[in-house]
């Protein structure tokens, strides 16, 4: 058995959910309604910050769980999606894809993010790409 790419695990057939908090945990309150994110939702989101313009993981979250009707997103999954995401970008990359045509991790990862520290770009490229939209 071969190990999944991050652009396989990216396209996984995913579906996210939209259910109560099953306990108290990272801020969210038992019961609250909680979008459980797919790859798919982070990836087109950030897709959609415009240049030259960051968001944190808390901003994001707060932002999916308003689309999706929610009053939290699971940061446990976002998490993890997030990972999915930048190394699936990161792997285009690599492939020969040019920088503004992969996903932007950059624009909610920065070099401090906790993420980004097991990112196989590496936090100087995202230093980089932020540097090179301006961002601090």
């Amino acid at each position: 058995m071969t190990k999944k790419t991050w652009t396989e695990k990216l396209g996984a057939p995913v579906r996210h959910q939209v259910k109560p908090a099953p306990i108290d945990i990272a801020g969210m309150k038992k019961g609250e309604i909680m979008l459980i994110p797919s790859p798919q939702i982070i990836d087109a989101f950030i897709r959609k910050i415009p240049r030259g313009t960051s968001m944190d993981v808390k901003t994001l979250r707060l932002k999916l769980a308003r689309r999706y009707k929610a009053k939290v997103t699971c940061p446990i999954t976002t998490g993890f999606h997030l990972r999915t995401v930048a190394e699936a970008a990161y792997e285009a990359h690599q492939q020969g894809t040019g920088i503004d045509a992969i996903t932007p991790f950059w624009r909610v990862l920065d070099a401090d993010t906790p993420t980004t520290q097991r990112l196989a770009c590496g936090a100087s490229f995202v230093t980089r790409q932020r540097a090179r939209e301006g961002l601090k």
